[in-house]
């Protein structure tokens, strides 16, 4: 009996040892995981995986743009407009050549003095005369002028006699003044009795200033009280529009412009018909640089003129050329009155070459007057002329 009580007791003891090694054995298994370790707060986050769920579904709806809420309030945005450029008020014209004398004396003193300093000569022989053609020749006074100012300087030197300085200074005055010309009118027509708008139409050569003149010639008329309309006809280069209504745009001037390589007859044409719906006092039309040698070009100027004419005539042509050129500006004003009625000259960059005579040889060559001059690159630096400042200038104090 007790030894099948010890068996049974053997019995229950290997199964107890055998049953905890298999529930070891489980647990081992079974453990959990080990707690995370404290997250690096300087490491950068994780980057979203492929597949990653987004936190909001697509599917949900999506807020408008009024319902956002923008960073400092929820004031709307508000898209200002580019601010209007400022008008500016152009300096009156009157005395302008006054003011602008000293640029013009600097530019010129090889003229005036250098005949002053002949004439002063106690014996003139006709080796002085000629230095005295000499000067004028190469100030671009011309053949013809040269020779009428030079025999009427000698009579009067020889009835003088003896000659103080003030006396040359005067004697010369009066003889160039003859030449320049005091009687022809020199004003702008802008302003016709019978109708409003005046219509001017600037034509020159490629590289005069042509479309600069146009845009300070607007502001010599704004100075005055005029209202304007400017006429982009230039519709060859590209620039010119933009340049022009620049200038327009800088004394509040409305310019009227048409598509690239347009047709500038018709661009003329809307100018005056826009200038006229406006009731503005004038009209001014910048033409196409063109070369005087291209005769196509030039008939199409003249296709230009008698479009705009359809509207009413032209008050004033303005021939605008380069001081600079001297006797192959006569060239291209002989061209150009052909084509054209030219009724008034400006001479640009007249501040920067010793050749004041071409004003005396153009208006010699055309019959009509310089009106308007140019001394420098300022916006109000296009003058009046005139001939008694003008003289003054060219032979000094």
């Amino acid at each position: 009996m007790e030894t099948v009580i010890l068996a049974v007791v053997i019995a229950v003891v290997v199964l107890g040892a055998l049953g905890g090694l298999v529930v070891g054995s489980r647990r081992k298994k079974s453990l959990p995981p080990p707690p995370p370790a404290a997250p690096d707060i300087t490491a950068p986050p994780a980057e979203p995986h492929v597949g990653d769920e987004a936190e909001t579904p697509r599917d949900e709806p999506r807020r408008t743009i009024e319902e956002v809420d923008l960073p400092g309030g929820s004031a709307p945005v508000v898209v200002e407009e580019p601010a209007a450029p400022e008008i500016e008020i152009p300096e009156p014209t009157a005395g302008r050549l006054v003011r602008l004398r000293a640029r013009l004396s600097r530019s010129q003193n090889a003229l005036g003095k250098g005949l002053l300093t002949l004439l002063s000569r106690e014996h003139l022989d006709d080796e002085t005369w000629e230095e005295i053609e000499d000067i004028l020749l190469t100030a671009d006074v011309g053949v013809q002028p040269t020779t009428e100012l030079v025999d009427q300087l000698r009579e009067r030197v020889k009835v003088l006699g003896t000659r103080t300085p003030a006396e040359l200074r005067g004697l010369l005055r009066e003889e160039l003044l003859k030449l320049v010309g005091t009687e022809a009118d020199r004003t702008v027509k802008t302003e016709p009795e019978d109708r409003k708008p005046g219509i001017v139409m600037v034509v020159g050569v490629n590289g005069t200033g042509k479309t600069t003149t146009t845009g300070k010639l607007a502001r010599v008329l704004v100075a005055d009280g005029r209202t304007v309309v400017l006429g982009a006809a230039d519709t060859f280069r590209a620039a010119a529009a933009d340049q022009l209504q620049t200038w327009g745009e800088r004394v509040g001037a409305h310019t009227v412009r048409g598509p690239e390589a347009g047709d500038p007859a018709s661009v003329a044409f809307d100018a005056v018909k826009e200038g006229k719906e406006m009731g503005v006092d004038v009209v001014l039309i910048d033409t196409a640089g063109r070369l005087h040698t291209k005769t196509g070009l030039m008939d199409e100027l003249g296709k230009v003129k008698r479009v705009v004419e359809k509207h009413a005539p032209l008050d004033e042509v303005l021939l605008v050329l380069d001081a600079t050129t001297g006797q192959n500006g006569l060239v291209q004003a002989r061209v150009f009155a052909e084509v054209v009625d030219i009724t008034g000259i400006v001479l640009t960059k007249l501040d920067g070459t010793a050749k004041g005579g071409i004003v005396i040889a153009v208006q010699r060559e055309l019959g009509v007057p310089v009106k308007l001059i140019g001394l420098g690159e300022g916006a109000d630096d296009l003058a009046p002329f005139e001939p008694e400042a003008f003289v003054d200038a060219l032979i000094g104090e």
